[in-house]
């Protein structure tokens, strides 16, 4: 950096300045400090810099299980999004196991990362109070509402309620659902559920619990089982609801292996549109839940908290979401927007 500053004959603190990106630089010096740093091939020391800043560079990010695809694919949008803002990610993968869960939360490995994003799955809304945390987080999900971190989810209501109603719109009318969680009152199974219970009821189509078949983790095995029950049980169905992709994948699969036409006999939807389902056979209509968008606002919200210690309101990001119509509705391969109900509320 003396160097550069000797080149450009500017102060060091004028080539931090530069480095830096502080804005009130005039132009001409802006201009002699960057050839100066082109010539001399001068590189930021990110590490002495993390280190005066007493950061590291490196964010965490928690995970229930990186074989479900969405979640691989949200950890490939966050390091993305994290890599444009100069930023390493360290990803943990929970397993959805409520120990495991509590544990990422304490364990001596967030002296490595500035902050953590969070997705739990086996932790409910009594465990707001273990984010209390000495560090930024950022919480993903539907599964804690309200505890003190900043919350990027998706409108999972408004989104099943939506796909739902497109379904009925092309005339199906016993509509099943894969991927349902008995007794689950928070959660994507509940108000994915609740979405659609919604739909039908706007419709004037009445609820049958009968339709609605339960899954454990959502799996594509556990949608071909969910499935196979549904159709073993001799259930009169014209359209499935996978609460995930993966389980519609596997509702598919279960339909291609009894010989039935979809979506001649029985539509198809799912939710997350993971890449597989734009070359499942049909191709698989579906939610687009607004993954690009997540990553971006939580990476966006964690580091702007990481920069700024002051206490301010706690953030909530519900994120946008589209209908991704294809060929297991009987549509041409398009995306459809939907106004969803987006934005972002400050929370006490």
């Amino acid at each position: 950096m003396n160097d550069v500053a000797t080149r450009a004959g500017v102060s060091i603190k004028t080539v931090s300045n530069v480095v830096n990106g502080y804005p009130h630089i005039r132009p001409g010096t802006r201009a002699r400090v960057e050839e100066a740093i082109e010539a001399l091939g001068y590189r930021v020391n990110i590490s002495a810099r993390n280190l005066r800043q007493g950061r590291t560079g490196i964010v965490g990010l928690a995970l229930p299980e990186l074989s479900l695809p969405y979640f691989a694919e949200l950890a490939d949008s966050v390091i993305r999004a994290a890599e444009q803002r100069g930023v390493i990610v360290l990803i943990e993968q929970t397993g959805a196991v409520r120990e495991r869960e509590l544990e990422v939360l304490t364990s001596e490995r967030r002296q490595l990362t500035d902050g953590l994003i969070y997705s739990p799955l086996a932790l409910g809304p009594e465990d707001g109070a273990a984010l209390d945390v000495p560090y930024p987080v950022v919480l993903l999900g539907e599964r804690i509402f309200g505890g003190p971190a900043d919350h990027v989810t998706m409108n999972n209501v408004e989104a099943a309620r939506a796909v739902t109603e497109h379904l009925l719109g092309i005339g199906r009318r016993r509509i099943a659902v894969v991927g349902a969680h008995e007794g689950e009152a928070v959660g994507s199974a509940a108000l994915r559920v609740r979405g659609y219970r919604e739909a039908l009821e706007a419709a004037g189509v009445a609820y049958d619990p009968a339709l609605v078949a339960e899954a454990g983790l959502w799996h594509r095995s556990t949608g071909a089982e969910a499935m196979a029950r549904l159709l073993d049980a001799g259930v009169e169905i014209d359209a499935v609801f996978g609460l995930n992709d993966a389980l519609a994948l596997g509702a598919l699969h279960a339909l291609h292996d009894r010989r039935v036409d979809v979506p001649g006999e029985i539509a198809v939807v799912g939710f997350d549109d993971i890449e597989d389902a734009a070359y499942a056979s049909p191709t698989l209509t579906t939610v687009s839940p607004g993954r690009e968008q997540i990553a971006r606002t939580a990476i966006d919200l964690l580091l702007a908290r990481i920069q700024d210690s002051s206490e301010r309101p706690y953030e909530r990001v519900i994120a946008d979401f589209e209908i991704v119509e294809r060929e297991s509705t009987a549509g041409q391969s398009a995306s459809v927007p939907v106004a969803a109900v987006p934005g972002r509320s400050i929370l006490a």
